[in-house]
């Protein structure tokens, strides 16, 4: 009878372990955007906001429309708060700040067409959908530059000079060319994303200003930063830059890159 006794519990304990990984997944939920067919043509999708500081940890501009938000909730987010989750969006990872309530939000400039969307939780957990935006007025974004770092607490900036020499940084966020710079992260992480539904011929400049620290200490923080043309087609291409910043007020040119 003991004998026959072992393996059931050993099965008991495989199915525990399979039941707690079932509900690890479930912790992620996403509230925005919704998997299905849409068309956002009634819904204000504007994403820039104020400048103002402080800025408040999650980044979000009040009154923003789900048509062009990422948001959601993770039950068992880290206390310490040290570690973001991860949003993948149409195949392309992002950092995203967790609050201490497990809450997480960003606003994001989704194209027409399919999209998909899928966070990942520091401890594991996932949640993924995908929708169809049916809205022609929605232009595909051809050009995206996408700062993150990281480092909790800490602000650094992206600045891109376009070939018509527009500046884009969080003081100049809309450019007369149609370049869009989304919000300013002051709270770590980012990200910050540059982006453009018709970009001009010509060489881009990028740089990365290390704006400080709200810890108040001036800390090595790597700066990483992902450039996409023609974002969503099969001539899709992405060049990656990385450098460690240290000093308060460093401002470092990333990279130079040419469009098309």
């Amino acid at each position: 009878m003991k004998q026959d006794f072992i393996p059931l519990r050993v099965l008991s304990a495989a199915c525990v372990a399979v039941l707690t990984t079932s509900a690890y997944a479930a912790d992620v939920s996403l509230s925005a955007p919704l998997g299905g067919w849409r068309n956002s043509a009634d819904q204000r999708v504007g994403y820039t906001q104020p400048v103002n500081y402080p800025a408040v940890s999650v980044s979000t501009p009040e009154g923003q429309s789900s048509a062009g938000l990422i948001a959601g909730h993770i039950v068992r987010t880290p206390k310490s708060g040290t570690q973001p989750a991860t949003v993948i969006v149409n195949g392309v990872p992002l950092p995203q700040r967790v609050e201490p309530d497990g809450r997480f939000s960003r606003p994001y400039s989704f194209g027409q067409g399919s999209n998909s969307v899928e966070v990942r939780s520091p401890e594991g957990g996932t949640r993924r959908v995908q929708f169809y935006e049916s809205y022609a007025g929605r232009a595909q974004t051809r050009l995206r530059v996408v700062l993150a770092w990281d480092s909790d607490g800490t602000d650094l900036d992206l600045h891109v000079i376009t070939p018509d020499g527009g500046h884009s940084f969080y003081g100049n966020r809309v450019l007369d060319n149609g370049g869009t710079l989304d919000v300013d992260v002051t709270s770590g992480y980012g990200p910050e994303i540059f982006s453009m539904p018709a970009p001009l011929p010509g060489a881009y400049l990028v740089y990365v200003n290390y704006f400080g620290s709200g810890q108040g200490s001036e800390d090595l923080t790597v700066a990483n930063v992902t450039v996409i043309a023609q974002e969503s087609t099969p001539s899709e291409k992405k060049q990656n830059f990385s450098v460690p910043l240290r000093n308060a007020g460093e401002l470092i040119q990333i990279g130079t890159f040419h469009y098309p």
